[in-house]
């Protein structure tokens, strides 16, 4: 039966005209991948470096010295730091992490080497939080050149030679973080070979001044399938990690994503409930999303959840303000107090903007506070089932303490469909799976900012 899910979806509107025949030739081998595979060879790919000097600058700021290894290759980025001690390859993979360079305080990366592209039964990477490095570049104090662990298929430095990553190594990441702590997060640049003149500022690049979530979203629908499904989500997609998705998979909802702008309030009726994903950037940027999630709040009555970059959206959505913190947080452990329970979770978090929860409208309740930094870690509606946290309930990697949050997210979604009048079948149809990709689509990441 044509669902008019389907119906909607195989018509172009004003923001999604085109995507049609992009989303069949998505189907197609193409090479270099415009999918969700991790192609074998990168456009950016460089040989690994070896043997040559490197150089870490900050905007006016410091200079450090040390050496190269990944792509030989100059970028610019925004330096930010973070203290997770395991995870580099989620974290390097996190879509949130684009544009930036990401300083590791954790003394040794890349002991345990690199994973490889396995997927699991939903078709999603097993390792990885997106089939691509996302961050710009990246800076620890020391680099595991040997690396011994059972999934691991190549080192760290051959990883970001391949995905066109440069990286530097032998470093003080300590005044290099002490430095951000007191000056905030700083555009910076990483140098292979001479040294890089610091007076050349227009080579800087802020990724803050950049739309970055429309570099990361899918350009077309694709549907991630839950065999058996109870529940069919609608999740726009700002830079989704893959935990994210399966996450509502394994709980039995199948999602179909949707780009960032698309106007989900046009179709929200025939899911059960929508997702807004976490995603890089300033929220102020995503000025449809925006609009269409205050469309969607004030049309339909499904429940929504929102994670990082989502709850910001759906706070600006709400009438609320966000601001930008000092240096983020960016870390696995990381406390926020729920304030309905009186529980302290340790939470996984990576985020450089926050809501201003003096800002949240009558109908909305601030729902968790950061415990080191007393800033906005989530909100919920007073009487609709709406929801948003800042950190990240699917934690990969990371604490799971709060990974109940989905379940509370789909015990409303089942309260929704049990109190209609009229049941609504939305699952998938089959032509429906047949029609989308079960890809991302269009997405290959770019280089921002880079210099020969």
């Amino acid at each position: 039966m044509f669902s008019r899910a389907a119906l909607r979806l195989a018509k172009p509107s004003a923001v999604s005209r085109g995507f049609v025949q992009a989303r069949f030739v998505s189907q197609l081998p193409i090479d270099g991948s415009k999918g969700r595979k991790m192609p074998v060879t990168r456009s950016r790919a460089t040989a690994p470096v070896a043997n040559l000097d490197a150089t870490f600058t900050i905007k006016d700021g410091p200079v450090f010295h040390g050496r190269a290894f990944g792509a030989n290759s100059n970028i610019s980025g925004e330096a930010v730091f973070t203290t997770s001690l395991v995870g580099y390859p989620e974290s390097m993979t996190d879509p949130s992490y684009r544009g930036q360079i990401l300083v590791f305080t954790q003394p040794l990366i890349g002991n345990y080497g690199v994973p490889s592209n396995e997927r699991d039964e939903y078709n999603l990477l097993k390792y990885f939080e997106s089939p691509h490095v996302q961050c710009a570049g990246v800076v620890v104090a020391d680099v595991a050149e040997r690396y011994s662990h059972w999934t691991a298929v190549e080192s760290l430095g051959q990883w970001c030679a391949r995905e066109g990553i440069p990286a530097i190594s032998g470093v003080d990441t300590r005044a290099i973080v002490t430095y951000l702590r007191e000056q905030g997060s700083s555009l910076a640049r990483i140098s292979i070979g001479d040294e890089y003149d610091a007076d050349e500022d227009e080579s800087f690049v802020d990724p803050g001044q950049i739309n970055l979530v429309k570099h990361v979203s899918t350009k077309a629908p694709f549907v991630v399938e839950s065999p058996g499904a109870t529940f069919h989500i609608a999740l726009l997609d700002c830079g989704v990690k893959e935990n994210i998705l399966r996450s509502l998979v394994n709980r039995g909802a199948s999602v179909t994503v949707f780009p960032f702008n698309y106007p989900i309030h046009k179709v929200a009726d025939n899911f059960d409930g929508v997702f807004i994903s976490n995603g890089p950037g300033d929220p102020t940027h995503c000025q449809d999303t925006i609009y269409n999630l205050r469309r969607l709040m004030d049309d339909s009555p499904v429940p929504v959840m929102g994670i990082c970059l989502g709850h910001q959206l759906l706070a600006l959505a709400s009438g609320a303000r966000t601001i930008k913190l000092k240096y983020g947080n960016r870390a696995h452990n990381i406390p926020s107090l729920d304030l309905t329970t009186g529980q302290c979770h340790i939470t996984s978090q990576n985020h450089g903007y926050a809501v201003d929860a003096s800002t949240l409208p009558s109908d909305f309740k601030e729902y968790f506070v950061n415990l080191n930094d007393g800033s906005n870690e989530g909100m919920t509606h007073k009487t609709r089932p709406i929801f948003s946290t800042q950190f990240h309930p699917e934690a990969k990697g990371g604490p799971m303490d709060s990974a109940f949050l989905f379940d509370k997210y789909l015990a409303n979604v089942k309260m929704y469909k049990d109190t209609q009048k009229v049941y609504k079948d939305n699952r998938p149809s089959q032509l429906l799976l047949d029609i989308l990709s079960k890809e991302r689509v269009g997405v290959e990441p770019t280089r921002l900012a880079s210099v020969a």
